[in-house]
């Protein structure tokens, strides 16, 4: 009869702790792949090229948007500036849920901001003009800060509300006028990829201009490009778009309710499917 050298209950332990340190390995293991060379490649190719599409169409669109529909002209500029960032990025985004979406009516899209790099995805994968809530920081932007004042997109004083009523009466007339509206309800990127708590205050013009409200969840962004970097990590990546939530009767009273159900909606995009996805993307070098 052989000796046993350990206990069943030894073997039993060594195989849990093998098999929690396998599932460990491949969670971890995708992130090696972004080393020097995916740095290099972001340094020197990719932002440098970003720097380039920004500062040409940017100031080419100047003159251009001088003649015709200054705020079509500009969105068209916005978007084959995205188009370029998608292709030399090597991130393929999934679109799903978009399709359901009667785009001939205006909504109002509560979008998760996680990347600085959410912005072209939108650009290039909503197929529809629109405008967009941006913070006034970004008017001190060369360039950047002048097309988002010539294009006629809304611009939020976060520090200072009242300075914000011509832009926010702006964009409820464009709004009732029929041209969609894109917010971040957090109010600013995430620092840690959580989506963070939304602003109430961000559902009032869905509220007063009696619009649905169609939540967006961007997935893989903060892992692309998160903040405080600038090293861009190709990996592919999901729009997800969820059914319409009504505004039909609502006032400003029910802004905290309506916020809290958008944010469900959005947090239950965000995480539909984030298993399917996990296992089955594959990391770039």
């Amino acid at each position: 009869m052989p000796l046993r050298t350990t206990s069943p209950e030894l073997e039993s332990g060594e195989i849990r702790v093998a098999s929690q340190t396998e599932a460990l390995e491949s969670v971890v293991a995708p992130v090696a792949h972004y080393g020097m060379l995916s740095r290099l490649r972001s340094y020197l190719i990719f932002d440098p090229l970003i720097w380039m599409y920004t500062v040409v169409l940017g100031l080419l669109s100047i003159p251009v948007s001088l003649f015709g529909d200054t705020e079509r002209i500009l969105h068209n500029f916005a978007r084959a500036w995205s188009w370029m960032i998608m292709k030399t990025i090597f991130s393929p985004v999934k679109v799903t849920g978009i399709e359901k979406i009667d785009t001939t009516k205006p909504h109002v899209y509560a979008v998760n901001h996680a990347s600085a790099l959410d912005i072209p995805i939108l650009y290039v994968n909503l197929p529809f003009q629109f405008r967009i809530a941006f913070k006034k920081e970004l008017l001190s932007y060369p360039i950047v800060g002048w097309h988002l004042k010539r294009s006629g997109q809304m611009c939020v004083d976060q520090q200072n509300p009242a300075g914000s009523i011509g832009s926010i009466r702006s964009a409820l007339k464009s709004l009732k006028a029929g041209t969609p509206l894109v917010i971040y309800p957090e109010g600013g990127r995430t620092p840690d990829g959580q989506i963070k708590p939304f602003l109430p205050g961000a559902f009032f013009l869905a509220i007063k201009a009696h619009v649905d409200i169609v939540p967006v969840a961007l997935v893989g962004t903060y892992e692309l490009l998160p903040m405080n970097t600038y090293h861009i990590k190709c990996r592919p990546l999901e729009m997800r778009a969820g059914e319409p939530i009504s505004t039909a009767g609502l006032t400003g009273h029910d802004m905290q309710a309506l916020s809290a159900r958008v944010q469900k909606a959005v947090e239950d995009l965000y995480e539909s499917g984030s298993a399917a996805t996990d296992s089955s993307t594959s990391v770039p070098v």
